[in-house]
């Protein structure tokens, strides 16, 4: 029933501005209109990012008073990345999560982004580990970002653009590597200028070894899309994705004595059967529709809706306790399901106006937006007490475990106003104006005996500011402030410890500056910041009760550059130095200590040279300051510096391609899990990856 109305007001928007275009047309002419060869979903030009749809108005990157970072194609072909985890290796000032061994999860400036994942502007929260065969390239939106995305995005979020039939392409891409790595993607597309029809489908499909014992990886996607009225004022978008994973569940090796222990990277502590006791599946289909119509130069309208549902069969046994007296390592298993469906809607109005000799891009919206949640879960029970550093490996019967913890179903309800005005005052001076209120309905119905079920709703203003100077072209500074709340629940299932408690609040301060320089070839961000995130629960030790007690600040500097002459060099770096404290805390030993998983300093540079425009060779390094892995800074993961190359030719439509990764062969820890101290991911070894690629 809601479902059908959203489309009916969407209908009904549609109807009650198609009466506008001669309003539009009056308030801009063509000659007062700012120009700008801008398309609307955003464009990369090689290693360098052009625009982005961040703001969700056709705007260069440069307009926008904010810290954005673009991982495009080029570069995620290049390093042959295959994982989201993978492509923000290229991004300053994001940490990675092991994400119970079943999700992307990072940390951005030094706050979790557990949430924070969208596709192509719509929220994409289900907890699984995504693939990048249909995605054109990644943007992170540092900073808050409720003002247009809505609830969460405390130190940013995570956008994936996906690939849309906008050209010819037949490719097929064959990969092999290290441990028995295998894996083959297709893309097919064709754009018909003379019917405005265009088609695209890609996939992929991976079966994996590794070099943790007992991991494996089986996958297949597919995306078909396509498109009506490929130029012209009205264009139909309709999409698909479907995923299925299954990989061991792994949390990595324990900590003892504030240190991961020392054993081989490859120790596995969880059944000896995990194919049949740890293993992970999820499974993902999805489905887009957007609808855009341009009444003039100066008025369109866009409506877009997404539906998806997810499922998740999760067992897993990882260690739970460590007794460093006996050198021994506590292992507990139990199993989990989550079944999801949702669904958004955006309707988006962007109009363009002339007004008191300033021009403006105002971007109006409102989004509805439904999720349901159910989450079963088991209660967990030691199966083993073993070595910490010789594990025997017990065998678990998944059937044995039917003490049940958790039955529950939770629904989520958004309703989002906003606005957005890019305002150009002449003489270079530009600013950034939003304000976004949401309503947040959120209700858990728990479903074990002797529960009470559980709701609360929220109403918050989510506002940003900023202000531009561009003197020229090439030069763009800004100063920002912007706000974001974060539910009690935001993305699972209301507790009775939390149900009450008002959302918490992250505010962001920021002045930066951004280059275009070399006649576009070279792109430089600068920015530095103040995050603040107030109200965090936490437990009062003197209550026993969940209390907002807490804040987080990150005082930070993030550099990043692209370079592209692409018959000469091309390159990507970037830099962070983020100082993250806990302010205030009811718990005092939490007070001035550093956020988990969030480096100090961290750096990368990724370079590639042509030669002779059918030869290529290149190389990249990464490094990693120490980390917490735990709120109580009792558990360091080391620093790290890994090095990878690679090397490519062209013969015509085929592409040879070899990537070495972590060529020193460095033992170091990748992730870890964030509120654990002994839940800790090691990185992989010193391999090698070789694809061939055909493209017409």
């Amino acid at each position: 029933m809601l479902i059908r109305q959203t489309l009916g007001l969407s209908v009904a928007t549609i109807a009650m501005i198609a009466g506008l275009p001669a309003l539009a047309e009056d308030t801009v002419s063509e000659a007062e209109s700012p120009r700008s060869d801008i398309v609307v979903n955003g464009v990369t030009q090689g290693y360098i990012p052009v625009d982005t749809s961040a703001a969700k108005i056709p705007v260069p990157l440069r307009d926008i008073p904010q810290s954005i970072a673009v991982v495009p194609a080029e570069v995620l072909r290049d390093q042959r990345a295959l994982s989201v985890q993978d492509a923000l290796k290229n991004v300053p000032g994001v940490g990675f999560s092991s994400g119970d061994g079943q999700r992307d999860q990072v940390t951005i400036r030094g706050f979790t982004a557990i949430a924070d994942q969208f596709v192509d502007g719509f929220r994409d929260d289900a907890l699984y580990f995504r693939d990048l065969s249909n995605v054109e390239r990644i943007e992170v939106i540092k900073g808050p970002a409720a003002v247009l995305y809505g609830r969460g995005s405390s130190g940013g979020l995570i956008n994936r653009v996906t690939k849309k039939p906008d050209r010819d392409i037949l490719a097929v891409t064959l990969s092999a590597g290290s441990f028995d790595s295998y894996r083959g993607e297709f893309d097919l597309g064709m754009l018909d200028p003379g019917s405005h029809v265009g088609f695209r489908l890609t996939g992929a499909a991976e079966d994996n070894g590794s070099y943790r014992d007992q991991q494996f990886l089986k996958r297949y996607a597919i995306a078909p899309s396509f498109l009506f009225g490929a130029g012209q004022d009205t264009t139909i978008l309709l999409q698909a994705d479907y995923l299925t994973d299954r990989r061991i569940m792994d949390l990595g090796i324990p900590a003892l004595d504030g240190r991961p222990v020392d054993v081989p990277r490859s120790t596995y502590y969880g059944a000896a059967n995990a194919r049949e006791a740890d293993f992970v599946e999820s499974e993902v289909f999805s489905q887009r529709v957007a609808i855009t119509h341009r009444f003039s130069d100066a008025l369109s309208l866009r409506n877009g809706f997404n539906h998806y549902n997810y499922q998740l069969d999760r067992q897993s046994t990882n260690p739970t306790a460590v007794n460093a007296a006996a050198g021994t390592v506590t292992l507990g298993h139990s199993w989990f399901d989550r079944n999801e469906d949702g669904w958004s809607n955006q309707t988006e109005l962007t109009q363009k106006l002339a007004l008191a000799g300033t021009n403006h891009t105002i971007l109006y919206g409102f989004e509805i937006a439904q999720q349901q949640k159910f989450a079963l879960r088991s209660a967990a029970r030691t199966v083993a007490v073993t070595s910490i550093f010789d594990p025997v490996l017990p065998v678990v019967d998944n059937s044995s475990f039917t003490t049940i913890i958790d039955n529950s179903k939770t629904t989520l309800k958004t309703r989002g106003l906003y606005v957005q005005d890019l305002i150009d005052f002449g003489h270079g001076f530009k600013a950034m104006l939003g304000l976004r209120h949401d309503w947040f309905i959120q209700k858990t119905d728990l479903r074990l005996p002797g529960q009470t079920d559980l709701a609360r709703t929220d109403r918050k203003w989510s506002p940003r500011a900023g202000l531009l100077f561009q003197p020229d072209d090439a030069q763009s500074y800004y100063v920002s402030w912007s706000r974001s709340f974060q539910p009690s629940g935001e993305t699972f299932a209301l507790a009775a410890n939390n149900s009450d408690i008002a959302p918490e609040q992250t505010t962001n301060n920021e002045i930066g500056a951004k280059y275009t320089l070399l006649g576009g070839k070279l792109s430089i961000q600068a920015a530095a910041f103040i995050l603040r995130r107030t109200g965090i629960k936490g437990t009062n030790i003197a209550t026993q009760r969940v209390e907002p007690i807490g804040t987080q600040r990150t005082r930070g500097f993030e550099m990043s550059a692209a370079l592209d002459l692409p018959e000469n060099i091309r390159a990507v770096a970037g830099y962070a130095h983020l100082d993250t404290r806990t302010t205030e805390s009811a718990t005092a030993a939490f007070i001035g200590k550093r956020a988990t998983l969030t480096p100090l300093n961290s750096a990368n540079l990724f370079v590639t040279k042509t030669i002779a425009r059918r030869f290529g060779l290149g190389g990249g390094v990464n490094y990693v300051d120490d980390r917490w892995a735990d709120p109580q800074n009792t558990t360091i993961l080391p620093s790290y510096v890994t090095f990878d190359a690679m090397a490519w030719a062209q013969f015509g439509p085929v592409r040879l391609q070899v990537n070495a990764y972590n060529l020193a062969d460095k033992h170091y820890i990748v992730s870890g899990h964030g509120t654990s101290p002994i839940l800790n991911v090691p990185g992989a070894p010193r391999s090698v990856m070789g694809t061939v690629s055909v493209t017409f």
